[in-house]
């Protein structure tokens, strides 16, 4: 298990809150490192927006809690009555997130009435709310997340990962099943990917100037991860239909595993001139043999005259073959072109730092 800026941040959150407790000399500080617990988030922007919930969350937990306890009293049963109502109102107002905290806020309230009472369910409300400033002042100001190089290593680590499977594929060098668990694996990374492009997205600027920048950079993460999704398509056609495509003639089998080749060193060749490692005005070269989409699927349509009617049921499989390579080709072109757009007109700002083994 690695040890991660989040887990560091739940650390010194909880020694922040219990620090400061002490120094306002706020009784039972534990309830500021629990709530410091519940408050750290993923982004700045998620810790604004949690910040504001909690708010909402503890300030009804406090205020049933008082009610229930000048009312009816602290009784168990009407804790429990008094819980189930927090709950309630938590759903109603789509704010499910505080629910646990709201809990605790109600519980420490309620569990010693007095004559002090409302004196005391201030004090235990503003060490709730303490633990969860606290939380929001060590995601701003400490270890702040850095999602755009952790989004491209896990693309490219996708890419590079589902590209040699196409190759061994191809070649008819892969373990059927190894390779049917590994798919698996790989659909189970690009839900991963839409999670970090999420955080990326909600990752603030400090200066306008930076907003257009970070605007078209979304647009080409997301053509990325479109991209690395279609690869992903075109592996799984191939896994499915290794059998027939190998009863189709020598020369459509190599035609396809030429095109596959290019396709995924097009692909390759475009990731690394995102991070400036290949520069911005080289032309891409094809190679001898090169097909254009159009050649492709009038080359798989040519084999249609050779096929004898009981051998005319594997051509519709072939055929979803063909589609997923061209349209994988269709992606990898346009996110060429996004990145040689912004290159063009972002000179300063158009490289990625990738960190050695970050993930």
């Amino acid at each position: 298990m690695k040890l991660g800026a989040r887990i560091l941040k739940t650390g010194i959150a909880i020694i922040l809150a219990l620090f400061l407790s002490e120094l306002f000399h706020l009784p039972a500080p534990i309830f500021a490192g629990i709530a410091a617990i519940f408050a750290v988030q993923p982004t700045i922007y998620r810790s604004y927006l949690s910040i504001v919930e909690q708010i909402q969350g503890n300030a009804i937990g406090a205020l049933i809690a008082v009610i229930f306890v000048l009312l009816f009293g602290n009784d168990v049963f009407i804790i429990g009555l008094a819980a189930i109502i927090v709950i309630t109102i938590n759903l109603k107002l789509k704010i499910e997130n505080t629910i646990g905290l709201s809990l605790v806020t109600l519980i420490a309230i309620m569990e010693t009435p007095g004559d002090t009472f409302l004196q005391f369910a201030l004090i235990r409300f503003s060490t709730i709310m303490l633990g969860v400033l606290s939380a929001f002042i060590v995601n701003l100001v400490f270890l702040p997340p850095k999602y755009e190089n952790k989004l491209y290593f896990k693309i490219s680590n996708s890419t590079e990962e589902i590209t040699k499977w196409i190759r061994l594929n191809i070649r008819h060098a892969s373990e059927h099943k190894l390779l049917k668990n590994d798919i698996d694996k790989m659909k189970e990374s690009n839900v991963k990917l839409d999670q970090l492009y999420l955080m990326y997205k909600e990752e603030r600027n400090y200066f306008k100037r930076n907003d257009q920048v970070k605007s078209r950079k979304l647009v080409i993460y997301r053509q990325m991860i479109s991209t690395v999704k279609r690869s992903l398509e075109t592996l799984k056609k191939l896994h499915r239909y290794e059998n027939d495509l190998q009863q189709m003639p020598e020369e459509f089998q190599h035609a396809v595993q030429q095109q596959l080749d290019i396709l995924i060193h097009y692909h390759e060749h475009v990731m690394l001139k995102f991070i400036g490692k290949v520069r911005p005005n080289v032309v891409f070269e094809e190679g001898d043999f090169s097909l254009s989409r159009k050649e492709l699927v009038n080359l798989f349509l040519a084999q249609q005259k050779g096929y004898e009617h009981d051998e005319e049921s594997i051509l519709p499989h072939i055929m979803q073959v063909v589609s997923a390579i061209v349209d994988y080709d269709e992606h990898v072109e346009h996110l060429d072109k996004l990145i040689s757009s912004f290159q063009a007109y972002h000179k300063e700002e158009n490289e990625v730092s990738i960190p050695e083994n970050s993930e």
